[in-house]
């Protein structure tokens, strides 16, 4: 799994998003508070502009207000203040503009505005209070925004810098996490990978960290103890009872062959011995599952043709209709015996439970990868309350304890392709009975004998 679909890069993220999220708000509070003391300090500034000149314009009248006004112009830097007096007829009489702006309503008319109004001249902002004085000369006096704007865009910027900062630190800190996570999670799912094919010996290595990772390992080590325990148990019991049954049985079968007993005695001490030696390879498959000492290279096109061959005119002596369609080469590492053995189980279940007219197909192909060995009847299949419990150990149904057998043949089955760490399913027919047994192909194929 890559860590961009990580449920703990995905919740690393989500709380980095909370906290970015909490900062850009607390940035955003900042700014407007900063923009409203900027606009209440250049309203007292244009306030105190208008209050001082109407005040010098009642002490002195309008001879000391143009003198005021031309030197306040003249010290002004462009662009950051504007001063405007007119004479009743609207001529221009002080101040660093001619004219009324085209912004402002004019007041030659004797029209006073109240509060600051929002104008642009030659391109640049301004905020600017304009009064008509007593005797009916308008005045301006107005401050330009060029220093509060930019003020305000270096705050916007500030704001998106540290966006981009969080967004990339939360996006980097999620990955590392995500990392750091998934590293100890797939320790524990490469574990499971190997008890899931069979070795119920695999644990971790190395020291395990005290945290709730090193807990949890802890707790499936000890569970997996437990489960090793528990099947060490089951399967040394179930080879005592195998072995120690099955010699006795041995020697009465060799007492009754000498002497003159029913044969159906002799048949059902036969069944018996055969059922011992069933559970016998059951349980050694198992026991051995996932591990690959004593596999080998196997032509598995071979192994199931032979089977294929030798199954044939049996079918045909049933009636059946049998059909092949085996593909050559596909090799496989396992045990040609136990393969031999299992191919001939189903192929033998097939032809015992189907009725003359059914059809049987024998298949093998390589698909996606593995190869795929598949068994097809149209006979009554399964029963709907067997079910996958048709895989255990003596399981039957009803409507079949008539038939020969003791239940054990697709036990055998899956414990082989267990030990071969195939997949065994069973595709879904519209009659009959199909399983399909997906083997792991040979990484490299044997060289063809000298000729």
């Amino acid at each position: 799994m890559t860590p961009w679909r990580s449920v703990s890069l995905r919740l690393t993220l989500a709380v980095a998003g909370g906290i970015m999220a909490l900062s850009l708000s607390a940035l955003g509070l900042q700014y407007h508070a900063l923009a409203r003391a900027l606009e209440a300090r250049q309203s007292a500034v244009l306030a105190a502009d208008v209050a001082a000149f109407s005040a010098l314009y009642d002490q002195r009248r309008i001879v000391a207000l143009r003198e005021a006004i031309e030197f306040r112009a003249d010290v002004t830097p462009p662009g950051t203040a504007v001063f405007l007096l007119q004479g009743k007829a609207g001529e221009t009489l002080a101040g660093n503009i001619d004219a009324w702006p085209d912004g402002l309503p004019a007041l030659a008319s004797g029209v006073t505005m109240d509060g600051a109004q929002h104008f642009d001249l030659a391109g640049v902002p301004y905020v600017g209070i304009a009064r008509v004085l007593p005797g009916g000369f308008p005045f301006l006096a107005a401050r330009g925004r060029g220093e509060v704007e930019s003020v305000l865009a270096t705050q916007r910027g500030v704001m998106l810098l540290t966006a981009l900062a969080l967004a990339v630190m939360a996006g980097v800190a999620g990955w590392v996490v995500a990392r750091l996570v998934m590293g100890r999670i797939d320790r524990l799912n490469a574990l499971a990978d190997r008890v899931a094919a069979g070795d119920l010996a695999a644990r971790l290595p190395g020291a395990r960290a005290p945290d709730e990772f090193g807990r949890l390992e802890h707790h499936v080590h000890r569970m997996l103890d437990r489960i090793e325990a528990l099947n060490r148990a089951t399967l040394r019991l179930s080879d005592n009872i195998a072995h120690e049954l099955r010699t006795p049985l041995s020697r009465i079968m060799q007492k009754l062959d000498r002497s003159e007993a029913d044969d159906a005695v002799r048949d059902e001490m036969r069944n018996a011995i055969r059922i011992f030696d069933s559970l016998l390879d059951i349980s050694g498959a198992e026991a051995a599952a996932g591990q690959t000492p004593g596999l080998v290279p196997v032509d598995l096109g071979e192994v199931v043709g032979e089977v294929a061959e030798l199954y044939a005119p049996l079918a045909e002596d049933s009636g059946l209709d049998w059909r092949c369609d085996i593909a050559p080469g596909l090799w496989v590492l396992g045990d040609r015996n136990l393969i031999a053995q299992a191919v001939s189980n189903l192929a033998d279940n097939a032809i015992k439970f189907c009725r003359p007219g059914d059809a049987v197909t024998l298949t093998l192909a390589a698909q996606a990868g593995r190869h795929v060995l598949e068994v097809r009847d149209t006979g009554p299949g399964l029963p709907d309350e067997l079910g996958d419990a048709a895989f255990e150990r003596f399981a039957r149904a009803e409507r079949d304890r008539e038939v020969a057998g003791h239940g054990l043949g697709l036990a055998l089955v899956q414990a082989i392709a267990a030990r071969h760490g195939a997949r065994l399913t069973r595709p879904p027919v519209a009659t009959g009975f199909a399983i399909s047994i997906a083997w792991p192909p040979l990484a490299q194929q044997p060289p063809l004998p000298a000729a």
